[in-house]
């Protein structure tokens, strides 16, 4: 399938990020490109998608930094840099299970400067 590279774009932040070879990746794919409106959860942006999928057999409920995931019952794609509210210390832990769909290239922490409400973009990457 070669690599799947997105971008994603809000607030004046830019990263890329890696898919992976799950069916929910393959869903987000071929949806591209999609814009939403960025909502913050400690240290997670997400926002509702245009796609639909079931909860994956190998979904997390916790997840690495600069993971990538779709949450089922929201539609919506998550972007990880750090704990949520619901983290115990030490780990980054969604609200519910969620299919990991890739990984943020380099240091996802710039997320952090996107706002509440900012415009994002997520599309196929050309690099």
């Amino acid at each position: 399938m070669g690599d799947r590279r997105i971008q994603i774009s809000a607030g004046g932040v830019s990263v890329t990020a890696m898919l992976n070879d799950s069916d929910t990746a393959d869903r987000l794919w071929d949806a591209l490109p999609i814009t939403g409106r960025a909502q913050t959860w400690g240290d997670e942006i997400y926002f509702s998608i245009p796609v639909s999928a079931e909860e994956e057999a190998d979904s997390q409920e916790t997840v690495e930094v600069g993971a990538v995931a779709y949450w089922p019952p929201g539609s919506a794609l998550c972007l990880f840099w750090g704990p949520t509210p619901m983290s115990a210390p030490g780990e980054i832990r969604p609200a519910s299970a969620v299919n990991v769909m890739g990984l943020i290239d380099g240091d996802p922490a710039v997320l952090g400067q996107v706002p509440d409400g900012a415009e994002i973009l997520v599309e196929r990457s050309g690099g």
